[in-house]
């Protein structure tokens, strides 16, 4: 077996190596990358590798290793038939085992290549596509009223008592929060469940607070921490109720709503500082939760000006505080004089300074793609085979789906796709499915 082996590999050696083998036996000079190498031929005619472990104790064949070409089809064969044997280790670990009998110019490239296509140790790390962060929707660079257009999302279970007494069991309490899309504006409201009439109460108080909004955008109900199956549903019949669009996201795309994700991040974050593991009377967890939105809301956008001895900054809460809740349009008034303006005039005039602040100032902000500016070079096509990645799971208990529907967005790019599984059909984002190597 040996030698027939041997005799593969010398057919490929004076097929690919001809011009070096005769160059060596005519004792010319060698191209640059096979010079280091010092090759020679055995008697058996195959190109060896002369290296510079003659004196040490190992074999023949791990002395003077037979020389292979990176692309060759029998160098794949030979990797894929070691990693196979061997159990499917690692490229460097299957780079030693080759080397103690073939020299493969460019090993890793070469055994990379052939590794990648394999099926069992992809499903053990399977790599997700990740595809270029989209644009900004119109709701996010225009300049509207405040909470005219908003992401919810709810947070929690916090554990809250219904007064001091002693001996009181403590009942779950949630977090609903309203962000605004123009303004990153928080509005936080404590709700005693998550049944419909308890949102739709948390709604109602948000619209007679803030005034009505025209647009909500939410999870599609599996990313709300302990919500039923139901929820997204019970959602859907509290905007009917109060005549509001509601859009979804798609499912398991938490990274669609990275805006109301990273406000309910915030909102933990300051609960856990302040309350850590103390259990509050659901009055002083309301009370500190007003106080979270506060602070929240005095973010810095922007600048206010560049002055360096201006130390003030735009927030969410300048918004928030110059206009009611049933504002009107109004005159552009930025061309007349301060000292012919009204006192409502005035405040008029200073609220859209801001709005003007905003346009020119904190938009430019958003111009940048933080991360996701690399566009993933797979190609999806209907039929492909593909992993459905699930946090729940380990890889190798992934399930299997062939891809029926790809759903591309206004700028072309492909971020839903429609699966057919064992299960029946779901819709997952790109960025949760891995496709098995072709």
């Amino acid at each position: 077996m040996r030698s027939s082996f041997f005799q593969l590999v010398k057919h490929v050696q004076y097929s690919v190596f001809s011009e070096d083998i005769d160059n060596i036996r005519r004792k010319k000079p060698l191209v640059k990358h096979l010079r280091k190498l010092n090759p020679f031929i055995d008697e058996q005619g195959i190109l060896r590798v002369g290296g510079r472990l003659s004196y040490s104790g190992l074999s023949y064949d791990h002395k003077y290793p037979a020389l292979l070409p990176c692309n060759h089809r029998l160098t794949d064969l030979i990797i894929e038939c070691y990693h196979r044997v061997h159990l499917h280790p690692g490229a460097q670990t299957l780079q030693f085992i080759l080397s103690q009998f073939v020299w493969i110019l460019s090993a890793r490239r070469a055994i990379h290549r052939v590794v990648s296509k394999c099926c069992t140790c992809f499903r053990n790390n399977p790599k997700s596509i990740q595809p270029l962060m989209r644009n900004l929707p119109p709701v996010r660079v225009t300049s509207v009223k405040p909470f005219q257009c908003v992401g919810v999302d709810f947070g929690g279970p916090f554990f809250t008592t219904p007064s001091r007494s002693k001996g009181v069991r403590s009942h779950k309490s949630y977090v609903c929060l309203f962000v605004c899309f123009a303004t990153k504006a928080l509005h936080l409201e404590l709700v005693s469940d998550l049944s419909s009439s308890a949102f739709l109460a948390a709604l109602r108080r948000f619209i007679s607070r803030r005034g009505r909004c025209n647009k909500i955008f939410s999870d599609c109900g599996t990313n709300f921490k302990g919500a039923s199956r139901e929820l997204s549903q019970y959602m859907k019949e509290a905007s009917e109720e109060e005549r509001i669009e509601w859009g979804f996201n798609p499912p398991s795309a938490p990274h669609f709503g990275g805006l109301w994700e990273s406000g309910i991040k915030s909102v933990k974050s300051h609960l856990y500082k302040v309350i850590g593991e103390q259990k509050l009377t659901f009055e002083e967890f309301y009370t500190v939760l007003v106080q979270i939105e506060a602070i929240l809301n005095s973010r810095p956008l922007c600048p206010m000006s560049s002055d360096p001895n201006d130390v003030s900054a735009l927030t969410p809460g300048h918004f928030l505080t110059l206009a009611p809740l049933s504002t009107f349009p109004e005159p552009d008034l930025s061309e007349i004089p301060l000292n012919r303006l009204s006192r409502w005039q005035l405040l008029s005039r200073l609220h859209r300074d801001f709005w003007k602040r905003w346009h020119k100032q904190y938009l430019n902000t958003l111009q940048q793609r933080k991360r996701w500016y690399n566009d993933s070079t797979t190609v999806l096509s209907p039929g492909m085979l593909v992993l459905i990645k699930d946090e729940q799971l380990p890889p190798l208990r992934w399930r299997l789906g062939r891809i029926e529907n790809l759903h591309s967005g206004e700028d072309g790019r492909v971020r839903v796709c429609t699966l057919r599984t064992n299960n029946g059909t779901l819709q997952r984002p790109v960025v949760k499915l891995c496709p098995l190597p072709q």
